[in-house]
């Protein structure tokens, strides 16, 4: 861990949490640099310090941890099991962690007691999603990445408007620790996904094939009709289009400081 953080101080010039202008000088860095690149980079020289990947193991999911375990198996694979998610879901989680060799995979459940006092009848997602969100998901991903510096997610800018303008580098505005978030795949499009998925022979999440895009907790996914964006089947009804763990990305340049 010494080494580790030394290292990424020598090569940032930071502290062990990071600021807006070190994911602005992340960003410059590996700019025109391939996804697979950067990623060997970053991880073989511990340059973010200790960092977990957190995936939904939903849609598109099996790129990103396909990548991740070509490179390094190791990073610990973070799983929000908020006790809402299809079995489809499920099953396809504990084939991808078996079928990459992911090594240190963890399952992230809300407390049993929150959810006896705020959602003891397991309804909170119909009147009041961001709630749910909240006892479900936020908390429990705050918990679990108390000791990481950086995560890795695998959010894409063309899944939504809200994500357009996705940076591969970004600072975590959900929390004040300073905590980098990593898109690789920020500027992927929907044929580099599937060219990916057919080069490396990886399995589909069982309900793309029944229109499901994005895939959450049952409850507050549905199908994605034609000409939707991939994201539009989440929480559909409802003024709400992330978690909580993620926030829509401002339009503008992203490698560039704001004023």
């Amino acid at each position: 861990m010494a080494e580790a953080v030394a290292r990424k101080i020598d090569r940032l010039d930071i502290a062990p949490r990071f600021t807006e202008q070190d994911a602005i000088r992340l960003n410059n860095m590996f700019r025109g640099t391939s996804t697979e690149e950067m990623l060997r980079t970053v991880l073989g020289e511990h340059m973010v310090g200790d960092v977990a990947v957190v995936s939904s193991f939903g849609a598109e999911s099996a790129a990103l941890l396909h990548l991740i375990a070509s490179i390094d198996p190791s990073v610990p694979v973070l799983f929000l099991e908020t006790g809402k998610h299809f079995p489809e879901t499920l099953a396809y989680r504990d084939l991808l962690v078996e079928r990459l060799g992911l090594k240190d995979f963890r399952n992230l459940r809300p407390d049993p007691e929150v959810l006896a006092a705020r959602d003891a009848n397991e309804l909170r997602w119909s009147f009041d999603p961001d709630g749910c969100c909240d006892i479900r998901k936020v908390v429990p991903l705050a918990k679990g990445l108390a000791d990481f510096d950086a995560t890795i997610t695998g959010r894409k800018a063309f899944q939504a408007s809200t994500r357009s303008a996705l940076p591969r580098f970004e600072i975590d505005t959900s929390d004040t620790v300073g905590r980098l978030k990593v898109n690789p795949l920020a500027d992927w499009t929907r044929a580099d996904l599937d060219a990916y998925f057919a080069k490396h022979d990886l399995p589909a999440h069982p309900l793309v094939a029944q229109g499901y895009l994005s895939i959450g907790c049952a409850p507050c996914t549905s199908v994605v009709k034609p000409g939707e964006d991939p994201r539009a089947g989440r929480w559909r009804g409802w003024d709400k289009t992330e978690c909580g763990i993620h926030t829509p990305i401002a339009d503008g340049d992203p490698n560039q400081p704001s004023f």
